[in-house]
């Protein structure tokens, strides 16, 4: 496994970037997961920011891009579509 930093800690830069990352365009979901590079996990823990569709960093405003790296802690965002909440 990679090295990096611990839940707790990326569990607290989640608390406290969580909301801002949220507001973003196109952003989904906000959790914690093993960064995935090429589609090879890396044993690295990271913010995992879900997105409806990855978009080029062109076709975002400034304040809609998502960093690689918040306080230290790697960012992996992942597409995965529109989230709807299923009622039984």
């Amino acid at each position: 496994m990679a090295e990096g930093k611990g839940i707790e800690e990326i569990r607290a830069v989640k608390d406290r970037h969580g909301e801002s990352i949220l507001e973003k365009k196109n952003v989904v979901g906000l959790g914690i997961g093993y960064k995935e590079v090429e589609g090879q996990e890396t044993g690295l823990l990271s913010l995992v920011v879900m997105v409806r569709k990855k978009e080029s960093r062109s076709q975002l405003d400034a304040t809609d891009l998502i960093p690689s790296e918040i306080e230290g802690v790697p960012v992996d965002v992942k597409e995965v579509g529109e989230i709807v909440a299923l009622s039984s």
